[in-house]
């Protein structure tokens, strides 16, 4: 720790991270003790170059939390009059393992459900031992926060370049045009694209005379910022985005680069968009057709252009379409892999090319009751409350969540609410009792993101910069304190002690062995393994991190982990998805649609309990545009009541041009008021749970929930 310590006169200055989000910005924390009293962004740090948001000025609130656990926890009682008993570790530990063996022993290895929240990408531990332990329960039970967000942008990267995590980022630096489809990096600090100080990096685009196009049926944050910003109806990227491939393959066939050599299917893909002309995406999505074709000539014609989407287009209807629809765009115009376009980084650690995490697979196996078909391992998190609720074989029993409140992150969320309830048991690593884990028999807290060592194995794959970072802890723990792969590993040895049946013995030894190395151990080896030049040695030397350089163009066709080497234009996951969506000729009769937002002092439903992020004006509201206010008799600042089909929430509207007529928003993460939460400023900002009205039939072909687009009435309260 001493390489990162600096002694000042007001304390001592440590070199810290943020890991609240994907940004990753690098800090300097200054400390007196065990206290945090100050945070500043690190100008040293080679990615994010000084920059912070409110979240990272905040990250000492989380660790000084009078709220958070820090020791495990069994709940007493049940309901509104339950309590909490402090216990000790090897309690907790055994009580746990006990009752998982139990379950799986009488019931078999799919009555285990398993669920992992957004902050395990975040946590070193969770990656190199969560994973681990995951897997040594063998159950299909498993789920995450990822198909109610980045599933199909997984799917589509496993179904054409050979990986789930082999996904091309958009290189800002040196793009000349950005179009930018449901997604904003102004609030997000970016998302599958880690691009620290995205104000600035927007600047510099202007700078050197580029453009960004933003589409989203809500006038962002980073549409505010943009050249150009155009409404699209929710649920109807996909028109447009086809389209733009038809105006490619037809109207400016002749002006495209040839297609790389490493690339099948190109037939397929012209057969396939034909029909979507842009006067078709106009009905359908209220996006001019002269729009779409500009758009598309702006593409073809920029020195190194962009197409990039998020979580508004993948968490919609059709998230898999459209993914592979952006892909193919950058393909055809000659945009990936090279510089200005959509590129490929080259980290220390790859995660991908040393098969660290998998390939990926599709519909290996389906779920109990609805049979939906799993992605990568995972089921769809849509199908959790259906697979506890419903008896027979396979039943979901006993539930092990990590670092996740899926009653407000997951549709439908006040039902899947009422069956934790009915689980014979629940257990549940996390920091705090929450509209989740207070279902829970047991939590196990782990230390917060200063109290532990850090480096991003996720994060550095997705980044605008190839660069290295590795931070020890600010803080020691304490130590009656244990770490998220401490937990991981007590876990997954005194379970898999009690099975009837048990792994063979070698198999065991060696999970034995992978469990006790810590992760600090473990990357030191990764790094020696990677044959990038960097080892830990030269982390340590460099507390603030590695430049090590700009994206490189031209890694394919000998990057490309997909056999062969080959970049599947046209896979029959995708190609069949589009014909379904070919038979829909009109846009559905709804009243109002229904979409999510963010906020840059939000981090999805677990930083509402610090003060300093959640102060000033309420920010959750539900936004709608003032003709639609108007047309139902409703006032700016009103209670009303926001309908659909499986539920209904009360709620303040407040009016906003921002919004597109015929479309309502409400910020996801909220619904704090629930008996029995122990986060104090959490429940002071209450707000509504946005999921309280998304339905867990609206699928993507992936199993990704459909977020946007819900339909909706709005009503007086």
């Amino acid at each position: 720790m001493t390489a990162t310590t600096t002694a000042t006169a007001t304390g001592e200055k440590r070199i810290g991270v943020c890991n609240l989000c994907e940004a990753i910005c690098g800090l300097e924390i200054t400390i007196e003790g065990r206290e945090v009293v100050g945070v500043r962004g690190n100008p040293a740090d080679p990615l994010s170059r000084g920059h912070v948001c409110p979240k990272g000025v905040a990250i000492g609130d989380v660790y000084a939390d009078p709220d958070r656990l820090r020791r495990p926890v069994k709940r007493v009682g049940e309901g509104a009059g339950a309590t909490w008993q402090e216990i000790g570790w090897d309690e907790a530990f055994d009580l746990v393992a006990d009752r998982l063996a139990a379950t799986i022993n009488e019931h078999g290895d799919d009555a285990l459900g398993v669920y992992l929240g957004n902050p395990n990408a975040h946590s070193l531990g969770a990656m190199t031992h969560g994973t681990a332990m995951f897997k040594s329960f063998r159950t299909r039970n498993r789920y995450s926060a990822t198909s109610v967000d980045q599933l199909p942008h997984q799917l589509v990267a496993h179904l054409m370049f050979g990986h789930q995590l082999f996904l091309p980022v958009p290189d800002i630096d040196r793009t000349s045009w950005f179009l930018v489809i449901g997604a904003n990096p102004m609030a997000s600090n970016g998302s599958l694209m880690t691009v620290p100080d995205f104000p600035q990096r927007v600047r510099d685009l202007r700078s050197r005379g580029g453009r960004m196009v933003v589409l989203d049926p809500r006038r962002t944050e980073t549409a505010k910022v943009a050249d150009e910003h155009h409404f699209v109806r929710p649920g109807t990227d996909a028109w447009v985005l086809l389209a733009l491939l038809q105006v490619l393959t037809t109207e400016l066939a002749d002006q495209l680069p040839p297609a790389p050599a490493y690339a099948e299917g190109l037939d397929t893909v012209v057969g396939l968009v034909a029909d979507f002309t842009p006067e078709r995406a106009e009905a359908m999505s209220g996006l001019p057709a002269d729009v779409v074709r500009r758009l598309a000539r702006e593409l073809v014609a920029a020195d190194g252009g962009v197409v990039y989407s998020r979580i508004g287009v993948s968490a919609g209807p059709w998230g898999t379409v459209c993914q592979w629809a952006v892909n193919c765009l950058n393909v055809l115009s000659g945009n990936l892999d090279r510089p200005g376009g959509a590129m490929f980084t080259s980290p220390a650690i790859d995660a991908v090319g040393t098969g660290l995490i998998g390939r990926g697979h599709f519909d290996a196996w389906r779920s109990r009751v609805r049979g939906l078909p799993e992605t990568a391992g995972e089921l769809p998190v849509s199908a959790l409350r259906e697979e506890i609720e419903t008896p027979g074989e396979g039943q979901v029993r006993a539930l092990l969540t990590v670092a996740g409140n899926p009653v407000l992150s997951t549709p439908d969320g006040a039902r899947l609410d009422g069956a934790l309830r009915d689980l014979d048991f629940m257990a549940a690593v996390d920091i705090y009792v929450n509209e989740t884990t207070r279902h829970a028999d047991v939590i196990l807290p782990p230390t917060t993101a200063l109290e532990r060592d850090h480096y991003d194995l996720v994060f550095h794959l997705l980044a605008v910069r190839n660069t290295a970072r590795f931070t020890p802890a600010v803080f020691e723990k304490e130590a009656d304190q244990r770490h998220d792969w401490q937990i991981f590993r007590e876990i997954t040895l005194r379970t898999t002690a009690r099975l009837d049946r048990k792994p063979p013995l070698k198999k065991q030894l060696v999970q034995r062995a992978r469990l006790t190395a810590s992760p600090t151990l473990l990357v030191t080896g990764l790094l020696r393994r990677g044959g990038s030049g960097v080892t830990m040695k030269k982390l340590r030397s460099r507390p603030a991190g590695l430049d090590l350089g700009p994206l490189r163009g031209g890694q394919l066709p000998d990057r490309l982990p997909s056999r062969g080497k080959r970049v599947d234009l046209a896979p029959a996951v995708v190609v069949a998805d589009v014909g379904r969506l070919a038979a829909i000729d009109t846009p559905g009769e709804h009243e109002l649609l229904l979409i999510g937002r963010r906020h840059q002092r939000d981090c999805n439903s677990w930083m509402h309990n610090s003060q300093r992020l959640t102060k000033g004006r309420p920010r959750h509201q539900l936004l709608m545009n003032p003709a639609d206010l108007a047309s139902r008799d409703l006032s700016d600042g009103s209670r009303v009541r926001v309908t659909s089909r499986i539920g209904s929430v009360e709620v303040e509207v407040a009016a906003s041009e921002d919004l597109m007529p015929g479309v309502v928003s409400l910020p996801h993460g909220y619904g704090h008021a629930k008996d029995g939460v122990l986060m104090a400023r959490s429940r002071e900002v209450p707000g509504v749970s946005i999921n309280d009205l998304t339905d867990p039939e609206l699928l993507d072909v992936s199993g990704n929930a459909a977020l946007n687009g819900v339909p909706v009435a709005v009503t007086p309260a």
